[in-house]
């Protein structure tokens, strides 16, 4: 009578030992590829298609242009204007990249730059603007970080554009890229140029 060993055959006993290796190498390959995949600035808003929030918020103290008082955030200000908002602070490293292009945007007078600072201490924020220019008409000041949630803010940098009749029309979350203000934010400000016109 020959010798069998109830033990499987060596050539399946070390597949179901790879098995769970093949296993865990499929699934952490689809997870890198869908999670590379996704474009944070895509994250969709509730409030594209709805009226700005109406959250008055108080000015940069101290924040001068000419010898008056840069005035802070009044959503009335949005209506029969274009506008950028955009919401930034000095400790937002993304923010110091874009600083740059919303300065140099700001020069087309179409459209008025308002500012949303967030949770940021006066002096730092001033010192900001001073060291890249200030492209905006308004800043109002968001210490609590209050205003940033009605406005449905994941993190700074993010820039909305808000439509001639104060309703957002578009959001861009992350900074804004030379790319991306080209192919995507001029157009959506010149769309909604258009569309109040």
């Amino acid at each position: 009578m020959s010798d069998q060993s109830s033990s499987a055959p060596p050539q399946r006993r070390t597949f179901l030992m790879v098995l769970p290796l093949i296993a865990f190498i499929g699934l952490a390959l689809l997870f890198w590829f869908r999670l590379g995949s996704g474009d944070p600035s895509r994250i969709p808003s509730a409030l594209i298609g709805r009226p700005a929030p109406q959250t008055l918020l108080p000015p940069l103290e101290g924040l001068q242009a000419g010898n008056a008082q840069v005035p802070g955030l009044d959503p009335a200000a949005f209506k029969g204007k274009v506008t950028l908002v955009n919401v930034w602070a000095s400790w937002c490293v993304p923010c110091h990249d874009e600083a740059p292009l919303l300065t140099e945007f700001a020069k087309d007078k179409r459209f008025q730059v308002v500012g949303i600072n967030y949770k940021d201490a006066a002096d730092n924020a001033r010192r900001f603007l001073g060291r890249y220019g200030n492209p905006f008409s308004r800043v109002g000041v968001d210490t609590n970080g209050r205003a940033s949630i009605e406005w449905g803010v994941y993190g700074v940098p993010e820039t909305f554009v808000v439509g001639r009749e104060g309703t957002i029309v578009y959001k861009l979350v992350g900074p804004i890229t030379p790319d991306n203000l080209r192919k995507v934010l001029l157009p959506q400000m010149e769309k909604a140029l258009g569309a109040g016109s």
